[in-house]
């Protein structure tokens, strides 16, 4: 890797970069990964909006993942990190995976936000395994996709029981 640098508003007029950095969101000065979380908010709305079959929602979702890997790689890459924190378009598509065939109220789009980052953040067993061990793209999304699954299978239990 070479030497590690900041991302700067020249990397966003790279289309691959300002995909990767959530066009802009993951230059933020602190939290990036919550504002990168939060940009994908609206995202999910278009999408749940746009397309409510939960087949063609999931094919976008994971057209998103294919497109992560790479660019979050390339990423890594020219910042010179494994995994820089401004690379935010695996939040981006964690969240997504959180949300996946869930019924949208705010209520399911506020625990979904808290229980990702709070999975992301504190990365317990297999996500933080994921992140120690698998690196280059598919390590920097890995352990957002299995923080994104592990929410999700908690608010579908959280929607069975009606607590969403």
């Amino acid at each position: 890797m070479p030497e590690r640098i900041s991302p700067t508003l020249r990397h966003l007029l790279d289309p691959g970069h300002c995909l990767a950095f959530g066009f802009g969101a993951g230059l933020a000065p602190k939290a990036t990964g919550t504002v990168g979380t939060l940009l994908a908010i609206p995202l999910y709305l278009l999408m749940v909006t746009a397309f409510s079959s939960p087949l063609v929602y999931g094919l976008l979702v994971a057209v998103i993942i294919i497109v992560a890997i790479p660019l979050s790689a390339r990423a890594a890459t020219a910042l010179g990190v494994d995994d820089h924190p401004a690379i935010v378009l695996d939040e981006i598509a964690g969240f997504l995976v959180t949300m996946f065939a869930l019924v949208p109220s705010w209520q399911a789009v506020a625990a979904g936000f808290v229980l990702f980052r709070l999975f992301d953040i504190i990365k317990p067993g297999p996500i933080g395994l994921a992140d120690r061990r698998i690196h280059g793209g598919i390590g920097i999304v890995l352990d957002d996709l299995l923080a994104g699954a592990a929410a999700c299978s908690l608010l579908h239990l959280a929607e069975y029981m009606s607590l969403i």
